[in-house]
């Protein structure tokens, strides 16, 4: 089982940028950045496979979210910028190790414990 362990949340103000980070204890196939906001389902944001860096966008988020990834490090970051209130949630890193998508949720089996993000207005 991969431990993955997430940092980088906290308050931020509406416009603002902040990076997550996500250390893995080895590779698998794609990693994610999923989010949950209070009362809501968890929701994909972003992912990239650690091979090629093909990357994915949930519309939300689009041009104003990066996605990268250091292979030496193990470690994937979430670029936040131009930040939204509604972007507030719990941020989760997930891996997943099926290598027929990279896009699809229920592939992401393994699951960090999760950093806040607040944008305040």
């Amino acid at each position: 089982q991969v431990q993955l362990v997430e940092s980088g949340g906290g308050l931020v103000q509406a416009g603002g940028s902040l990076r997550l980070s996500c250390a893995a204890s080895r590779r698998s196939y794609a990693m994610g950045w999923f989010r949950q906001a209070p009362g809501k389902e968890r929701d994909i944001v972003a992912t990239i496979t650690w091979s090629r860096g093909n990357t994915y966008y949930t519309d939300s988020v689009k041009g104003r979210f990066t996605i990268s990834r250091d292979n030496a490090k193990n470690t994937v970051y979430l670029q936040m910028d131009s930040l939204k209130p509604e972007d507030t949630a719990v941020y989760y890193c997930a891996a997943s190790y099926y290598t027929g998508s990279y896009s699809d949720p229920k592939h992401f089996t393994s699951w960090g414990q999760g950093t806040q993000v607040t944008v305040s207005s």
